[in-house]
């Protein structure tokens, strides 16, 4: 075997050893094996707060393996509580300074590899893309999901229910309990949002232990999970196992293909290509959208279908999934344990996984195939994601068709430009929005403002019975995961760029076919006009338009806005 990388550093460091053990090492562990256990464990919010059991497991399964691990944090926030306020600019900025600060824990030190332990939408990516980074042999635990509340409450169902308050639709009573019973253990929110999404891609891209992903986060098995993945990341650094060695462009498409079956976040665009960016590969958005067509779409979880997250797992998880849409599969791909994909799957069969997994959907009288649909029972054959281009989205929008009423797959809409969500979600609960509008929210991608997600308004849309149907939300920002109906994110070129978006006047006519994938500006004034009569228009528009100030004069959001790259490209700094 090489040199272990940390050797070679004590020998050129003659301070390393003393240091190292005046924190309580030994001798005979400056001579082993040095692990990076990597965590987002932190009070910050429910994905975080427990994480530090699952960082002592795998340090045990380091140690008992012979090697030394050692112990690092980079703490993430959460989008709930970052929502509605400033806070949800920062969203999107800090995974990228997450990256940042474990490359230099990576860098600074020497270590020869690496276990990476996060449960949510920023920190899960972050992990990945650090990861690839460092490009050490390296493997990721993920916390799990958190158990559902009362009559299975979820927390994506609040901003429901907040905006039916608003609306006097339900008492300020019942919007409390609902608040207080949400979030009843720590974990991920239990329905398949980016932080769920996020968790599932990082096993199909081959860098977590088989069926470890979204399990739930109260469960032994997780503790399991994180004491076994301690052992194999030793096994990883014995084989000199990189994580470039692992995930390779058929991981993607493996990945992609899982996202099409699970119909997974819309923020997973931001977040694929920027990890594949890390390992010098290129997966877009029309890689999403290729992979897409066609594809089956599978789980019956929500905020698409009826179940909380838990019940992924029951069901059998990524392996269970994996096995539907095997035929579609790259089964060759190598993966942390050494093995193929293909021989994990019929390592687990013959383990008695599935079995195992089951056992837990029995007390609530369910079959596997209640919550994964067999392949040819499949909800939809069109997958979750389509990009979107035209005149007013040049360089491609996103919308989560899976989640748009039927209504509006083709529509012609007459635009309602808003500078911010402010004002764009007062309009909306305040009922000046009428059926036929269409919502425009710009100034909110990346340059603009960290591109925030669009939560609150997605959610006082869809939760409204005519709205919900009757009108779509455009914007150069983005979504939540748990956002439901008709909703096109990252809009590009942004506003704040001067894309098409900005120049956007009331009542322009807007057109969206999804089937044709299509977002285009189509009339003025509501007068339908030639495409080339637009283009005219757009141009005399834009001769008149100057940029705004930048947002942000110093700190994070400016670093960020100064070097975010498109969110077509995936959103990461450049």
């Amino acid at each position: 075997m090489e040199e272990l990388n940390s050797q070679k550093v004590r020998k050129l460091a003659p301070e390393n050893d003393p240091l190292k053990l005046g924190m309580g090492w030994t001798l005979e562990d400056l001579d082993k094996p040095q692990i990076l256990v990597e965590s987002t464990f932190g009070d910050s919010h429910p994905g975080s707060a427990h994480l530090l059991e699952l960082v002592e497991q795998s340090m045990k399964g380091i140690r008992d393996a012979q090697g030394r691990g050692a112990r690092y944090f980079v703490t993430d926030i959460c989008d709930g509580i970052a929502q509605g306020h400033d806070g949800i600019n920062y969203s999107l900025p800090h995974r990228d300074m997450m990256v940042g600060m474990m490359e230099i824990h990576g860098k600074s030190t020497g270590f020869d590899g690496g276990v990476f332990i996060a449960s949510c939408d920023k920190s899960v990516p972050a992990c990945l893309m650090g990861m690839s980074r460092l490009n050490m042999p390296s493997i990721m635990v993920t916390g799990g999901v958190m158990d559902a509340g009362p009559d299975l409450l979820t927390l994506e169902q609040i901003g429901t229910y907040q905006a039916m308050y608003t609306r006097g639709e339900i008492t300020e009573e019942k919007l409390k309990f609902y608040k207080h019973h949400a979030c009843p253990s720590c974990g991920a929110c239990s329905f398949m949002g980016t932080a769920s999404t996020m968790q599932i891609m990082a096993e199909a891209l081959g860098l977590m232990l088989p069926g470890s992903a979204l399990m739930p986060a109260t469960s032994e098995d997780l503790q399991q999970m994180a004491y076994k993945a301690g052992l194999q990341v030793m096994e990883l650094v014995k084989k000199g196992l990189k994580v470039s060695d692992i995930v390779t462009e058929k991981s993607f498409e493996n990945a992609i293909m899982v996202h099409a079956a699970i119909s997974g976040s819309s923020n997973s665009l931001l977040h694929i290509p920027s990890i594949a960016h890390e390992l010098g590969l290129e997966i877009d958005s029309d890689t999403f959208d290729r992979l897409h067509r066609g594809a089956h779409y599978l789980l019956n979880i929500r905020p698409s279908g009826q179940w909380p997250a838990q019940f992924f797992y029951y069901a059998g998880g990524v392996p269970a999934i994996m096995e539907e849409i095997k035929s579609m599969l790259h089964l060759d791909v190598m993966t942390v344990t050494g093995k193929t994909l293909g021989e994990n799957l019929e390592q687990l069969k013959q383990e008695g996984f599935y079995e195992k997994c089951e056992a837990y959907l029995k007390p609530w009288n369910l079959k596997r195939s209640d919550v994964i649909r067999p392949f040819n029972q499949a909800i939809g054959t069109e997958g979750a994601i389509a990009i979107l281009r035209g005149n007013l989205a040049p360089e491609g929008s996103v919308v989560k068709h899976s989640a748009v009423p039927k209504e509006m797959f083709q529509a012609v809409l007459r635009a309602r430009p808003f500078d911010c969500e402010e004002d764009a979600i007062a309009a909306v609960l305040s009922r000046q929005i009428k059926p036929g509008d269409a919502v425009i929210i710009r100034y909110e991608g990346p340059v603009g403002s960290g591109m925030p997600e669009m939560f609150y308004t997605t959610e006082a849309i869809s939760s409204d019975k005519e709205l919900g149907k009757a009108i779509a939300l455009i914007t150069d920002g983005r979504f939540s995961g748990a956002s439901r109906g008709p909703a096109i994110g990252h809009v590009s070129p942004e506003a704040a760029s001067g894309g098409p978006i900005a120049l956007l006047e009331e009542d322009d006519l807007i057109e969206i076919d999804i089937p044709r994938r299509l977002l285009q500006i189509v009339g003025v004034k509501g007068e339908r006009l030639p495409l080339e009569k637009i283009d005219e228009i757009l141009n005399e528009r834009r001769a008149k338009w100057s940029p705004r100030p930048q947002k942000y004069a110093r700190g994070v959001l400016k670093l960020f806005s100064e070097h975010a790259v498109s969110p077509m490209k995936g959103g990461y700094m450049e």
